[in-house]
């Protein structure tokens, strides 16, 4: 193989997300349901977030069953996992900081909007940290 394709090959595997939205070792690390907190305010007060590793991003939606997968056409080009429920949830794995969450609340909020339901809140999930024994 020659040097660019290894390079290239590299390249990919640093993109690809080593987390995935099903992973059973996921803990909650940061919420925001108050529309009033401000998205740096809620990763500031959560101590459990590792601002240097990926973590899924998760936002609880309350939309019409009829619109789950009008809202799935429009999120899973972006890599938007939606899963339907009395609360729908939208998933993809990312790197996460307080702009990231703002713009993707305010795309969730408007998305919401025009599916006629509303957009709850996001929380963030990483692996549980492996305490010292």
């Amino acid at each position: 193989m020659s040097l660019l394709g290894r390079l290239r090959d590299l390249l990919r595997r640093e993109e690809e997300p080593a987390l995935s939205a099903d992973d059973p070792d996921l803990v909650v690390v940061a919420e925001a349901f108050d529309v009033a907190e401000a998205d740096s305010a809620a990763l500031a007060r959560s101590p459990r977030w590792r601002a240097d590793e990926p973590a899924v991003l998760r936002h609880h939606l309350r939309i019409p069953a009829d619109q789950v997968e009008r809202a799935r056409e429009l999120l899973e080009p972006d890599g938007w996992v939606v899963v339907a429920g009395d609360v729908s949830l939208a998933s993809r794995v990312q790197k996460l900081d307080a702009l990231h969450c703002a713009q993707e609340r305010s795309r969730m909020a408007s998305l919401a909007q025009r599916l006629g339901g509303d957009a709850l809140g996001w929380d963030a999930l990483q692996p549980e940290r492996e305490t010292a024994r």
